[in-house]
């Protein structure tokens, strides 16, 4: 299967915006090669300006940016954009609901190498908090390069996470992705697994494995996490009538709890979550650390039978 991690698929599509967008106004804190912006560099260094290892003031000045009328996309890695820099999101681009959109990447355990103090897993639960402010997770490079021609179109501040790590290709290039929508990918009649980012791809394989012992899944991209696309997850577990959420996240905070709010003031069911229960990363190689903290298609099985027992 083709692979290609989020942060590619995020240069590609912006240097298309480089090439074809004299709105569009990159801005990155000295790790452009990291974090692709280097290839918008590349076609359009007149709009591309490298703040330094500044994040605060690199939000900052995208507030400033968007004050002007231009769009302004600010890049770094997902524990500086969303840590560091909080206190500016909140107040200086949220809250004048300013049009900057906030493309983080190296997120979750899978930031690798770079350990602990880089493992972004507390990201999605800082930005869905913040009033204003979207927050999308896309499953893979095509829903990425979707995801990044949608938000330019849209007016207001955005938060888009992205990893490190090459991950499987899901859709092809007739996808269309929809703010505050999500997508079934798989239909089944016995439990919904609801997932987002790289752990989609996770809930496919534990689908598979799970339909050889005769349980069917239902398996959803729940792409956008805020706004929560709160009838296509009740259509789902209303049907199924228990639900795992899979995340590359603490678990306190990002698409479990928010699965358990739509369910708690709707429709209670039965919810377990696959997620980072709630320690820090560490460093090591990607898919190792996917092992060691349990983010691996086996585990969504064994919370499926669990979960299907509570039902």
């Amino acid at each position: 299967m083709e692979q290609i991690a989020t942060r590619d698929a995020y240069g590609k599509a912006l240097k298309e915006l480089g090439l074809n967008n004299n709105d569009v106004i990159v801005l990155d804190a000295d790790l452009s090669k990291s974090t692709k912006t280097a290839d918008f560099k590349k076609v359009n260094p007149k709009h591309f300006i490298n703040i330094g290892i500044a994040e605060q003031n690199l939000m900052g000045v995208a507030a400033g940016i968007a004050a002007t009328g231009k769009i302004p996309f600010a890049s770094t890695f997902a524990m500086f954009a969303t840590g560091r820099a909080f206190e500016i999101i909140r107040n200086s681009i949220a809250y004048p609901k300013l049009n900057v959109k906030i493309v983080a990447t190296h997120s979750g355990v899978t930031v690798g190498e770079d350990g602990g103090s880089h493992a972004a897993i507390e990201d999605i639960s800082l930005m869905r908090s913040v009033p204003n402010m979207t927050v999308i997770v896309p499953a893979d490079g095509v829903e990425t390069g979707k995801v990044i021609q949608k938000i330019v179109e849209y007016k207001g501040p955005v938060y888009v996470r992205l990893g490190r790590s090459k991950v499987p290709v899901i859709y092809d290039d007739s996808y269309e992705f929809e703010i505050g929508k999500f997508s079934t990918l798989k239909r089944g009649s016995d439990v919904t697994i609801i997932a987002c980012g790289i752990m989609v791809s996770k809930a496919l394989e534990a689908a598979e494995i799970l339909n050889v012992k005769g349980i069917k899944a239902e398996v959803i991209n729940a792409s956008t996490i805020k706004p929560f696309d709160d009838k296509a997850l009740l259509e789902s577990v209303k049907k199924t009538k228990c639900v795992v959420s899979v995340e590359e996240h603490n678990i306190y905070g990002g698409l479990g709890s928010a699965v358990a709010e739509v369910l708690g003031r709707n429709f209670p069911a039965p919810l377990e979550m696959v997620g980072v229960m709630d320690v820090f990363g560490e460093s090591g190689a990607p898919e190792e650390l996917l092992e060691k903290f349990k983010l691996t298609p086996s585990e969504i099985v064994n919370k499926v039978e669990l979960v299907i027992k509570r039902k």
